[in-house]
């Protein structure tokens, strides 16, 4: 396993890191659960992702329960706010109130004393991100986070936090969590990239797969029990498109030349920007993860003349 630093900061991060949603709580149980978090330790990774919105908050109970018996000091685990997890009109967003009883809620559902990394979800256009900034520097001044960052917000959102961090001498954000994979690129390599650079910000990206359609897994239709054939995600049905379907097959023939799968190929791809500090991934199974983990070696052989063929096919190069 590789580690990288958590952009600017000393924070070193597996660079391919498990993640909670869908699959927590949902997918899987207590056990699998267990047993993934477990050989994932095992193999090296040390960052482990959820939010407070997944599974309803039975993704956070379950992994609190599968991270027994691991040392905490080993673990990097994070969690998230923003979304509706609370009655009445203050139970969402990101003012003071939801953030602080948010935090505790999610502590007390995953068993420990503090978050490594905590996620503002989403950007909150009612609350001033000015008291964002003083919520999570409180919250790091007790001990109950390590570090604050941003998920899907827009760079000149995040460029204020950082301002505002700034002028108050307060601690500003250190990462942010944004969707990036080979159909999903132009937001973080034209405009998240400048930000990463000249602040020191670092990406732990989620959705290297396209929700499953890089894997090559819908290349000849949808199997029964994948994550498409849930009634509750139609949406992605909708992402499955001939054109696209196309696309994952012409890089299943190049994966096939570099003796690996289309996932490992589409994993390995994101591992070559610097910016990318580590990859959420998700996983329903124990060889699923082994196959994940892969894509580091993968990497290694991503030259110039590979990466030129990868553009060609997608065919989506940001101007």
């Amino acid at each position: 396993m590789h580690y990288r630093r958590m952009g600017r900061t000393g924070l070193k991060l597996s660079e391919i890191s498990l993640g909670a949603w869908v699959t927590f709580g949902s997918q899987i149980d207590e056990k699998t659960a267990t047993d993934l978090i477990h050989a994932a330790y095992d193999q090296g990774i040390n960052f482990f992702d959820n939010a407070d919105v997944y599974a309803g908050g039975e993704a956070e109970v379950l992994m609190g329960r599968a991270i027994r018996g691991l040392p905490r000091e080993a673990l990097v685990l994070s969690s998230k706010v923003f979304w509706p997890t609370m009655p009445g009109p203050n139970g969402r967003g990101l003012s003071r109130k939801h953030v602080i009883e948010s935090v505790h809620a999610s502590l007390k559902r995953m068993q420990v004393e503090y978050f490594d990394l905590y996620f503002c979800h989403r950007y909150d256009p009612d609350t001033p991100v000015e008291e964002v900034v003083w919520v999570m520097n409180d919250l790091i001044r007790q001990g109950k986070i390590l570090y604050w960052g941003t998920s899907e917000w827009e760079p000149h959102q995040i460029m204020e936090a950082i301002g505002i961090a700034r002028s108050l001498n307060l601690i500003g954000p250190s990462m942010e969590q944004p969707q990036y994979n080979m159909f999903h690129r132009k937001r973080v390599e034209n405009f998240l990239a400048p930000v990463c650079r000249d602040y020191g910000i670092g990406l732990t990206t989620f959705s290297p797969l396209y929700f499953g359609i890089l894997s090559g897994k819908y290349n000849e239709g949808i199997p029964a029990g994948s994550r498409a054939s849930m009634e509750s995600m139609g949406w992605l049905r909708d992402l499955i498109t001939p054109e696209r379907i196309a696309i994952v097959r012409q890089l299943t023939e190049l994966a096939n030349e570099l003796d690996a799968t289309t996932a490992q190929l589409a994993i390995a791809w994101i591992l070559r920007r610097k910016e990318v500090s580590a990859v959420i991934t998700g996983a329903s199974s124990l060889e699923q993860m082994d196959e994940n983990l892969g894509a580091a070696e993968i990497a290694e052989k991503l030259d110039d003349d590979i990466l030129e063929r990868i553009e060609n096919i997608l065919g989506n190069f940001p101007e």
